[in-house]
């Protein structure tokens, strides 16, 4: 059977393992270090690699370990490893298999500025977009007038390091050349309001455009509050975002996995288009314990294999333990949230850190990174620019 390298150890990673294990193949796993899935019994080989996927150290690392494992199939879980096969998508198919768009349509999908550009061109829905790479002179009419409060955010970066919120003309002048200067070119982007749903929608679409899967998922409850990652999110559907998600593929000639962040405006009940992340997404699960077997969806395509067809639920949910108890500590909707915070169990509840009572391992290590991470001051430092 064949084998296959993924590139991280998330709970994304920590999604899929599992079910490809089950299918036959041998799993390998590359990692910078020990977080969820590196831990877990469905793991065959580890390995581990401290130097940046931006590097040729890197690159030449992972051909040794295709070579050497006879590996088929690579899998990227991150941002970072997305990018490293479709910057090298050449040179690497030629000695595995994958799906990835051509690096400059990566870019163009990645890049938040260039995706808000094409849903204007387009008349996509999406948050009102001023890119400041093109204004010298800060001072412009065109910033003054701006409605604030708004956000500033980088148009390269992930998991919300370097978004900020400026309530005036005035905060941005003094905040934005300082960020620059740590994140590179930025764009000013209008402020949704809370109250509206938070949305991800996952699709796959092949070398001719095709739509192989999609699923969708609304995220109710996240850590940080005010804004970070999902500790409880729900399966839907959402036909109409998702065919809109679809044509902006589409256009950007996508050719693989994406999943879509969008934000509700609590006031024309609209679903935005907020950003596109190339790889699997931390609560994946959501979706795979709905029925879509991303994991094989994935490696079916990457070997040429007939897509198979999926029955796919809504009403899933997937909770984060370790971060919705982090939620429970600091949001004032504790007792209030629907569904309700002490819905532990039932046969539609399962848990994004661990993966029943066999495979206990990924929780522990899991959870003993993240705190490390919530006590390191550079992370807290990008997570409270």
């Amino acid at each position: 059977m064949e084998k296959i390298l993924l590139l991280g150890s998330g709970t994304q990673a920590l999604a899929i393992v599992k079910g490809l294990t089950k299918e036959g193949y041998t799993i390998c796993m590359l990692f910078e270090e020990t977080n969820y899935a590196d831990t877990s019994r469905y793991v065959d080989k580890r390995y581990v690699c401290h130097v940046s996927p931006k590097s040729n150290e890197y690159l030449e690392f992972v051909e040794r370990i295709i070579a050497t494992e006879g590996i088929d199939v690579l899998i990227p879980t991150g941002d970072m490893s997305a990018e490293f096969i479709s910057k090298n998508k050449v040179r690497l198919g030629k000695i595995a298999k994958f799906t990835t768009p051509d690096h400059t349509n990566f870019v163009n999908g990645y890049d938040k500025n260039k995706l808000m550009t094409l849903c204007q061109k387009k008349n996509y829905p999406h948050p009102q977009t001023i890119d400041l790479s093109k204004i010298k002179d800060l001072s412009v009419k065109e910033l003054k007038a701006f409605c604030y409060p708004a956000m500033l955010k980088p148009n390269y970066t992930t998991g919300g390091r370097g978004m900020i919120v400026v309530n005036n003309h005035q905060e941005l002048l003094e905040k934005y050349p300082n960020l620059h200067l740590q994140y590179g070119d930025y764009h000013l982007q209008q402020f949704i309001r809370a109250g509206g749903r938070q949305v991800k929608i996952q699709l796959f679409v092949n070398s001719k455009g095709r739509l192989i899967a999609h699923s969708a998922m609304e995220k109710v409850r996240w850590y940080p509050v005010k804004a970070g990652s999902s500790c409880c999110s729900i399966s839907i559907t959402e036909e109409k975002a998702t065919d809109i998600c679809l044509q902006i593929l589409r256009d950007l000639h996508w050719e693989g996995f994406a999943d879509f962040d969008l934000i509700e405006d609590p006031d024309t009940k609209e679903l935005l288009i907020m950003e596109i992340n190339p790889r699997l997404p931390a609560c994946l699960g959501t979706a795979i314990h709905a029925g879509i077997d991303w994991g094989q969806i994935i490696v079916d395509e990457a070997l040429g294999n007939d897509s198979k067809s999926y029955e796919y639920k809504t009403g899933i949910t997937l909770r984060h333990l370790g971060f919705d108890v982090l939620w429970f500590l600091k949001s004032p909707r504790r007792f209030t949230s629907d569904p309700s915070w002490f819905h532990f169990f039932g046969k539609n509840v399962y848990y994004q850190d661990m993966d029943g009572w066999k495979d206990l391992k990924p929780f522990f290590s899991g959870t003993y990174h993240n705190i490390k991470k919530l006590f390191d001051p550079s992370f807290k430092k990008a997570k409270s620019i």
